[in-house]
């Protein structure tokens, strides 16, 4: 996949060390090298960045202050040798938080969040160009099949071997695993938990690492975090 980054450090050494695993290991192109967040800015007036590797600890306007000014197409990937800003910093478009000093294999993880993220983006835009999709699906429910339509969709909760489809009307217990269903579904349907997936075009709000759909607080994981915040992103202002 080729995308275009931005790398913001004050430490010339861990520009270097960004550099290198980028370059070794991706297509992705480096449209500026800044060390500082006044010459990010300078550099994004003139290039276009998908992702920006930001450093937080940096003089006169930090990583989170210039987190604050970028648009929101612009995803971040935070590179810090501090752990303690890492909840903060998923108030902004963050696909990742990466500490100093960043290994490859680290970075190999993170380039696989960022690249599922921009997947993921590219099949919302492609799914909001055919409103005519299939807009519902059978589920099998004992010697029943019932049919479920995608807009009445909440979530599903996996409990063991079941998975239970909840709907705003009703509830359906199927023989079938999480993970199965969760290789069949697309956007706005994602999985936020080992035990659930939620349909974001229901959620109400998101606080305190809970999603709030109904009268329902579901938990989102560290471990899903990043691409559900990606695809959230795709609906800010």
């Amino acid at each position: 996949m080729s995308l275009n980054c931005l790398i913001v450090d004050d430490e010339p050494n861990a520009i270097k060390l960004l550099e290198l695993h980028i370059q070794q290991t991706t297509d992705w192109h480096i449209v500026g090298k800044c060390y500082n967040a006044l010459e990010a800015l300078e550099c994004l007036k003139h290039h276009k960045a998908d992702v920006v590797f930001l450093d937080i600890n940096m003089p006169r306007l930090n990583g989170m202050e210039l987190a604050g000014l970028l648009p929101s197409q612009v995803k971040i990937v935070f590179t810090t040798a501090y752990s303690e800003f890492a909840a903060a910093s998923y108030n902004y478009q963050t696909l990742d938080y990466l500490l100093k000093p960043i290994t490859l294999t680290r970075f190999l993880a993170a380039r696989q969040k960022i690249e599922a993220s921009f997947r993921q983006g590219t099949a919302v835009e492609k799914a909001e160009e055919q409103p005519d999709q299939q807009d519902y699906f059978f589920v099998k429910s004992g010697k029943t099949l019932q049919r479920i339509r995608l807009q009445d969709l909440l979530y599903f909760e996996g409990e063991k071997e079941y998975v239970r489809v909840v709907t705003s009307k009703e509830e359906v217990l199927v023989y079938k695993r999480l993970k199965d269903i969760a290789e069949q579904l697309g956007p706005p349907f994602i999985r936020v938990h080992n035990s659930y997936i939620v349909n974001t075009s229901q959620i109400e709000r998101i606080q305190d690492n809970h999603i709030h759909i109904a009268d329902k607080r579901i938990p989102l994981s560290e471990k899903f975090r990043p691409d559900f915040m990606a695809l959230i992103q795709q609906r800010f202002l």
